[in-house]
């Protein structure tokens, strides 16, 4: 229910196939990188989704000033941030040789 909730708040319909989509992209991808198999493309898909949840739920530059959008927009530097870290991850994993010869 909860993440019905927040499609719905966002405007993204319908609801239960972009929140399944989400979850399982949340999901799968933290899977790769954890077990590392193509860690460089559950980076990337977790950085590009990240952005992209960004842009949609924190434009604190539509927001009247106080505390909301500096709380807005202090949550939208941060993940930037994010998104950053995980393009490094994705990059470093490219460029590293792997110990079996194969490519990532």
């Amino acid at each position: 229910p909860g993440a019905l909730a927040e499609m719905a708040h966002f405007g993204l319909a319908p609801g239960p196939l972009f929140a399944v989509l989400v979850i399982a992209l949340e999901l799968a991808a933290s899977a790769m990188i954890l077990s590392g198999r193509l860690r460089w493309l559950g980076a990337l898909a977790l950085a590009v989704f990240t952005l992209a949840a960004t842009g949609i739920a924190l434009r604190y530059w539509e927001m009247p000033v106080g505390q909301e959008r500096f709380m807005a927009a202090n949550a939208f530097y941060e993940h930037l941030g994010l998104a950053g870290g995980l393009l490094l991850v994705a990059w470093l994993d490219l460029r590293e040789p792997r110990p079996d010869g194969a490519t990532a």
